[in-house]
């Protein structure tokens, strides 16, 4: 799918300041060469202060850089999902396993937050997850919903439950996982987030649904909200899950990635959804079906 392009917005903080603009350009957003960077400045593609910009400009804390990235054919993604839930303030939907939440990573239109505002153009997103996790996401329609909603979301007034399908036999039946999150280097990703003891506290509680000959199907509930929590939470206690391209043993990053860190092919469900609707007050118990697989 050929998208419309992006205009990509910064404004030059102080670390910055003196640089040339071409040495910016390709130590922030090593994603492109220098010589790929000077092409995309040839082409009259990055302005600066408003002025189109030739890469040798020295500068100065303030100014505003823009990247006007020209169509690019964006990878596929699904493009349907189900409406769980809808009303005057809040929009629920089971997302697909391979559709972004949000534009990122070479996705611009095959994403959720564009396809829900296609219809919905006042909705956002509460929450975000991640391209290969399937389940619900909550949006609101209007401020006073969102800001009701992101002040209570991690809280034990909204609860989060997924279903994950991990691998190799747990011993015990329930966990409850505290393992610290933060950011750790890794030499191809330049950081990435990951078990650290220096991390931010986090909470886990993962009770074991059922067994395989290999596997242990997890139902795994949410106390905190961190980057990928799930997903380093059962790695760090012995069950990354099962294909996951990014995390291996005790919740650290695989030192040589199988595909992409937002690549799929595991299994993670945001299977349940419950909190107090943000404007009526009124008790809301969403379920999202689980995919085939587990």
């Amino acid at each position: 799918m050929l998208n419309r392009g992006y205009a990509y917005t910064t404004i030059i903080g102080s670390q910055s300041h003196g640089q040339s603009l071409l040495s910016h350009l390709a130590s922030h957003y090593p994603h492109s060469t220098a010589i790929v960077w000077q092409q995309s400045l040839d082409n009259g593609e990055v302005t600066l202060n408003g002025a189109t910009a030739t890469g040798g400009e020295l500068l100065t804390s303030g100014q505003t850089l823009v990247w006007n990235r020209p169509p690019w054919d964006e990878p596929d993604a699904p493009q349907h999902f189900e409406v769980l839930l809808e009303d005057a303030h809040l929009l629920a939907v089971n997302k697909p396993s391979g559709l972004p939440t949000l534009p990122g990573g070479g996705f611009l239109e095959n994403t959720l937050l564009r396809l829900v505002q296609k219809n919905s153009p006042d909705a956002n997103p509460v929450h975000r997850l991640g391209r290969g996790t399937s389940g619900i996401v909550l949006f609101a329609k209007t401020a006073q919903a969102a800001a009701a909603l992101v002040a209570n979301w991690n809280t034990p007034k909204v609860q989060k439950i997924y279903r994950a399908l991990a691998q190799y036999i747990a011993r015990q039946d329930a966990y409850e996982i505290l393992t610290p999150i933060g950011l750790v280097p890794h030499p191809r990703l330049g950081s990435v987030w990951a078990a650290s003891p220096v991390g931010k506290p986090s909470k886990s509680w993962a009770k074991v649904i059922s067994r395989g000959t290999s596997t242990t199907t997890f139902e795994v509930s949410l106390y905190s909200g961190r980057p990928h929590q799930i997903r380093i939470h059962l790695a760090s206690i012995g069950h990354p899950l099962v294909d996951d391209p990014l995390y291996g043993l005790n919740g650290q990053p695989l030192e040589n990635l199988p595909g992409l860190p937002g690549d799929g092919g595991y299994l993670l469900h945001a299977q349940f959804l419950k909190f107090e609707h943000p404007i009526t007050g009124e008790r809301i118990n969403l379920a999202a079906a689980l995919p085939s697989g587990f």
